[in-house]
């Protein structure tokens, strides 16, 4: 019974299919059409050879539609796309050897016509195989995703290079004086009718981007004078735009259309300019600092560029970088490193003008310079124009201001701002304040500066010969100025050397009225100068007589008062008279009590001479000074360490000169020992108060022994200072310490 049904099921479907098929025709006429329409329809769309005739030479119009009408109504066209796909899979061997042809003499030539030729090949293939519009969107459809699949299969990576190479031959030189090259719009047409250009975007806006960066670095590199964004987004609109309709805007038929087709697509190319711009700017940042103020256009593109696009992480890595390697380092001096950071502030305020960048970049700086030992002496020298590089740290153009201390931020005010985003924990907002402000701010306390003013003043106030009113009234401006940034308590001190300057002029003119004298001493307030190094010279001969006799008279003058003398700072003026000649020389006291010894006898020797004018003076002071003469060709040395005056000159050239020698000899700036070392030698002192401490109340600790020594007079140091100096101690054995607990190290 099963079989049976079956049977009839089977036959009901045959005889169904068959009448679809006949249409009801009598016989098979209606089966005989099918066949008919079929092989009409086979032809029709059968993929051809570029040198066959097409299928509309043989059939008409008319004889197309038809057959595929017949053969829609019998449910037979998804039949016929499928023998369509199957002959394009066969025939596509044929389009394969053809693209490798063509990009094996690419790969041998490098010539991009070879691929410019291949496409065109290929566009050729596809409109031959292509089925006409009128047989249906769905056959076409069809035919086309085979076609672009069949073709992206047979693309090799030599044709993908090709093709990149093509698009980029197309884009304008990046040298100016070359010809743009006129626009093919039958390549971009052949490009997406093959479908190349939505499967190669990504290729096609990667030439655009190399193109882009090619042109900035090219135009862009070394040229920090003048912004230069203004520039490349013109040349964008003349160059790049017509390049970029041709690819992103083909379809547009009015400009506005243009316009919001190349909306999306023209922001990612100027974000990749400005991106590049920022990239280069980032690499060369260190000496577009080293070029400022001449950078300043380069400036405001990176400033431009960083609000655009973020890179503000990269600017900093680069360029701390580039300080550590370039900067930071014994071998800079540190004058040199003070300008660069100079410069790093006024050119980050304006890439940035909150500061954060500033912030990050200077903190490395700002703890190098405070390790190293002349830093306050150079910024001191550049605010009182002592600095003979040239390269002053004050903006002349900055109005002078008092130094600014960091504020807590004022939330009423009008005007403030939260901190950026990128601000890290310790950042502080504060107020723009000038370049000395800053550079003050490197160390915690102004302290230090004023003494090394008060330093620096003393050495160029001792320094001054001939009573040179020009310069002590300019060193009086300068302290003048400097009230201003430091305020008048902190330079006190330097008025009070101002003042001694003028009344030893004053004492002096007194003194000369009573006893006319050769000497003219500048008395100073020992309480109020700095420690100068001290040499115990005693002057020999004349010398002391003149000493004795100029301070008799001031005692005379002020009976209160007793002068002390400093002779190894000051300048002597001598006139030798020896045989055949007379010497001139302006000379440092060392070498006058020296030369005056030889009045009395022709030859001595180094240890003679230093144990004759006192035992403290260094062997190699002594040296040099003998060599000044030795030099002068007053003196001659016969042996070792021995000297011997010279009367007559040895040379026959020298005795053939003018018998009026006059030499002006340099004269060094009295030396005075450093911050450092001052403070050394104030705690020395108070180790007598450290050392009774100890021995009457056993182990202290640090802060202990820190509230009593407040209670010295004259005692300022704070505990780090007190710290370092005990740590010291320590290493000399003097105290040892145990839990935090100090006392004297056991006899």
């Amino acid at each position: 019974m099963a079989t049976d049904a079956l049977r009839a099921q089977v036959a009901a479907k045959w005889q169904e299919s068959f009448a679809r098929l006949n249409h009801n025709e009598p016989g098979i006429v209606g089966l005989l059409n099918f066949t008919q329409a079929w092989n009409i329809a086979r032809e029709c769309i059968r993929p051809r050879g570029l040198d066959e005739p097409d299928s509309f030479t043989q059939y008409d119009k008319s004889t197309f539609q038809a057959s595929f009408e017949l053969l829609n109504k019998s449910r037979r066209l998804p039949i016929l796309l499928e023998s369509l796909l199957e002959d394009m899979r066969k025939r596509f061997p044929v389009i394969k050897e053809e693209v490798d042809r063509y990009t094996l003499e690419y790969e041998r030539t490098s010539d991009t016509s070879f691929i410019l030729n291949l496409v065109f090949r290929l566009l050729k293939w596809y409109k031959k195989w292509l089925p006409m519009q009128e047989l249906g969107a769905t056959l076409h459809s069809a035919f086309v995703l085979s076609f672009q699949t069949h073709l992206f299969s047979v693309l090799t990576p030599t044709f993908v290079r090709g093709f990149k190479d093509l698009c980029a031959s197309t884009l304008p030189s990046t040298d100016p004086r070359t010809n743009v090259p006129a626009p093919n719009v039958e390549m971009w047409q052949a490009f997406e009718i093959l479908g190349l250009l939505d499967r190669y975007e990504n290729i096609i806006a990667s030439v655009g981007y190399e193109h882009i960066e090619a042109h900035v670095v090219a135009a862009c590199s070394g040229r920090w004078s003048n912004p230069m964004l203004g520039q490349l987004r013109k040349w964008m609109t003349d160059k790049v735009v017509p390049w970029m309709l041709l690819m992103y805007a083909r379809n547009a038929t009015t400009a506005d259309d243009a316009r919001a087709m190349l909306q999306n697509v023209g922001s990612r190319f100027d974000f990749h300019m400005a991106k590049t711009l920022c990239d280069l700017r980032t690499k060369e940042i260190f000496d577009i600092i080293i070029d400022y103020p001449d950078s300043s256009g380069a400036l405001q593109d990176l400033k431009e560029c960083l609000h655009r696009v973020d890179q503000r992480a990269s600017l900093v890595h680069t360029l701390r970088k580039a300080n550590q390697k370039r900067l930071l380092h014994p071998g800079a001096d540190t004058r040199l490193i003070l300008t660069q950071y100079v410069a790093t502030i006024k050119c980050l305020r304006v890439v940035d003008p909150p500061g954060v960048l500033l912030f990050k970049v200077a903190d490395p700086i700002r703890r190098y310079l405070r390790e190293r030992p002349d830093t306050i002496r150079c910024i001191v020298s550049n605010l009182v124009g002592d600095d003979d590089s040239g390269d002053s740290l004050v903006d002349e153009s900055e109005p002078i201001q008092p130094l600014q201390q960091y504020e807590l931020d004022d939330y009423l005010d009008s005007n403030w701002e939260p901190e950026p985003v990128d601000a890290g924990p310790d950042f502080r907002a504060n107020k723009p304040s000038d370049v000395i402000s800053t550079l003050v701010s490197i160390y915690d306390s102004r302290d230090l500066f004023v003494k090394e003013l008060q330093l620096l003043l003393a050495q160029r106030l001792l320094a001054i010969i001939d009573d040179d009113t020009e310069k002590v009234e300019k060193e009086r401006r300068n302290v003048e100025i400097l009230k201003i940034r430091f305020g008048e308590a902190a330079l006190q001190i330097c008025e009070v050397m101002l003042k001694d300057m003028t009344d030893s002029k004053r004492i002096d003119g007194h003194v000369q009225s009573q006893k006319a004298s050769i000497v003219h001493p500048i008395i100073l307030s020992k309480q109020f100068w700095p420690m100068l190094e001290a040499t115990e010279i005693v002057m020999p001969g004349q010398f002391r007589t003149l000493q004795d006799e100029y301070a008799k008279e001031f005692t005379a003058f002020k009976p209160d008062k007793k002068l002390r003398w400093l002779p190894h700072l000051g300048t002597v003026h001598l006139v030798l008279h020896l045989e055949d000649r007379i010497v001139e020389v302006d000379v440092p006291p060392l070498e006058a009590a020296f030369i005056e010894l030889f009045s009395q006898q022709d030859v001595w020797t180094m240890d003679e001479l230093i144990a004759k004018v006192g035992s403290s003076v260094d062997g190699t002071a002594a040296l040099k000074a003998l060599l000044t003469w030795v030099d002068l060709g007053v003196l001659k040395e016969q042996a070792e360490n021995t000297f011997r005056l010279l009367e007559v000159a040895e040379s026959a050239a020298d005795g053939a000169r003018e018998w009026r020698t006059v030499t002006k000899s340099v004269i060094e700036l009295p030396s005075a020992p450093s911050i450092q070392q001052q403070q050394a030698e104030q705690m020395r002192v108070y180790w007598k108060f450290i050392e009774g401490m100890l021995t009457n109340l056993g182990s202290l600790s640090l802060d202990r022994i820190q509230a009593m020594l407040k209670l010295a007079p004259g005692y300022d140091q704070t505990i780090e200072q007190l710290g370092i100096f005990m740590e010291a101690a320590r290493l000399e054995e003097l105290v040892v310490v145990r839990d935090g607990m100090w006392k004297l190290t056991p006899k």
